[in-house]
């Protein structure tokens, strides 16, 4: 079975730093093309950071562009999310999410994030929460 899996969440304090994980099993993450995708109460999920399967494209939201780095080793079959000058605005459930389909190439190829039903896998999500 294929299943991602993400860590990494917490309670920070704003202008603190976080990094989540993605671990995936049953599948080679290095084939697929990631996003990072996050969804508060109440609101609809959003993307947030997405990668090529290369590595080569990568694209932010206007929310997390100069804050956060999406990255990803193939070797460790996991992908990493590192998000600094956290706000409390910032406060959701982040979930990782792979699509083996190449469903995100037109959105990668146009500078945007994919929409979520653009991937085919996703994790459980890890909460963040970011208060003083």
């Amino acid at each position: 079975q294929l299943h991602l899996v993400e860590s990494g969440g917490g309670l920070v304090q704003p202008t603190g730093s976080l990094r989540l994980s993605c671990e995936a099993s049953g599948f080679a993450l290095g084939r697929y093309a990631i996003g990072w995708f996050r969804q508060a109460p109440g609101k609809e999920r959003e993307g947030v950071a997405c990668m090529s399967s290369s590595g080569t494209s990568i694209n932010y939201a206007d929310s997390a562009k100069g804050r956060f780095t999406i990255s990803r080793d193939n070797a460790k079959n996991s992908v990493y999310l590192q998000m600094n000058e956290l706000k409390p605005e910032d406060t959701a459930v982040y979930y990782c999410a792979a699509d083996g389909l190449g469903n995100t190439a037109r959105a990668m190829s146009q500078g945007r994030v994919p929409r979520p039903d653009e991937y085919d896998y996703w994790g459980q999500g890890t909460q963040v929460t970011v208060s003083s």
